[in-house]
């Protein structure tokens, strides 16, 4: 039995910044240790991501296509009927699937989608898959009524660092998103969040970002690293895209933070080579989202994940009990 490595959740950017600044390869090598220590070294997670209800959201996230106040082609969409949602996620479960995360484009719920939401998640649950949510902000009562459903992820991501936040988002704050996390974690769901990098930030707001998910306590149960996906029509379309070696350190500093989480490589893939994603793998990675969308943008094709898989002597990780 390997002794336990120390979970913590007191960082200080100070430490944060020290592991940036880590020469690459030595990072890599811990991140890697840190990795082996808690998981198979050659297992991923699959997940894949469902819009449930697309566009028209009433929000200004400067990434999002989904936003009203943005024109990029995205059409409207009404919530998805419960028959058709449990099919697909039929589908991806005999594509190797064991999660299945269903997406809406609300600033948050109304009570009367929820209880339609909720008969998604036993529908999905009874085919043997876990279940994810990400329909924007909760409150206690919300949260209460998810868990008594038996959801098992609740995904909020919280995007950035709290003082990049506002230069991204203005239609809620900071301790908006931290708030539902909270009232996610004392309803006994696991969290699953993450955030953004290439919008502009410094490498100390991605520190920043995973030094408030790492202070959780409890460590989210999945933390999704997305690289910006530039969408013509939204405020960050043309800003400069991140070098892929600091994305790599950021996906191998978020497992050595968080040693016990599920680092999903998220949206972004579509843009990265086979190389990039290898690295990342290395880096501690072990979670990705599987098909060709993720909510409304491009993500690597099915066949392609799996030939990747096989030239890296990758397995999906069987569901977790």
């Amino acid at each position: 039995m390997k002794p336990a490595l120390p979970i913590r959740h007191d960082w200080t950017q100070q430490e944060v910044d020290t592991l940036f600044a880590t020469p690459f390869n030595d990072l890599m090598y811990r991140a890697q240790q840190t990795h082996r220590h808690y998981f198979e070294s050659n297992q991923v997670q699959i997940s894949t991501l469902l819009s449930i209800k697309t566009g028209a959201c009433p929000e200004d996230c400067s990434y999002c296509p989904q936003s009203v106040r943005y024109d990029t082609g995205v059409e409207k969409e009404p919530l998805m009927q419960v028959d058709a949602v449990v099919e697909q996620a039929a589908a991806a479960k005999q594509q190797g699937a064991t999660r299945f995360c269903m997406g809406a484009a609300w600033r948050s719920p109304k009570d009367r989608d929820l209880d339609q939401v909720i008969d998604m998640v036993k529908g999905v649950k009874a085919l043997g898959m876990e279940t994810c949510l990400t329909l924007g902000m909760l409150n206690e009562q919300q949260s209460s009524k998810l868990a008594a459903a038996g959801l098992d992820y609740y995904n909020h991501n919280i995007d950035s660092s709290e003082s990049f936040y506002d230069k991204i988002i203005t239609t809620r704050k900071f301790n908006m998103r931290m708030d539902t996390l909270k009232n996610v974690q004392q309803s006994g769901i696991n969290v699953c969040s993450g955030g953004i990098v290439g919008m502009g930030e410094s490498q100390q707001d991605r520190g920043g970002m995973l030094m408030a998910l790492a202070n959780l306590d409890p460590h989210p149960g999945s933390v999704p690293i997305n690289a910006l996906v530039q969408v013509k029509g939204t405020p960050l379309h043309g800003i400069e895209k991140i070098d892929d070696l600091d994305f790599v350190r950021t996906i191998a500093v978020a497992r050595i933070m968080m040693p016990k989480s599920m680092v999903r490589l998220s949206a972004g893939r579509n843009d990265m080579s086979e190389a990039v994603q290898a690295m990342c793998f290395l880096a501690g990675a072990n979670s990705i989202f599987y098909g060709e969308k993720l909510l409304t943008t491009q993500n690597p094709e099915e066949n392609k994940d799996m030939a990747l898989f096989q030239k890296l002597g990758i397995k999906p990780m069987p569901k977790r009990h």
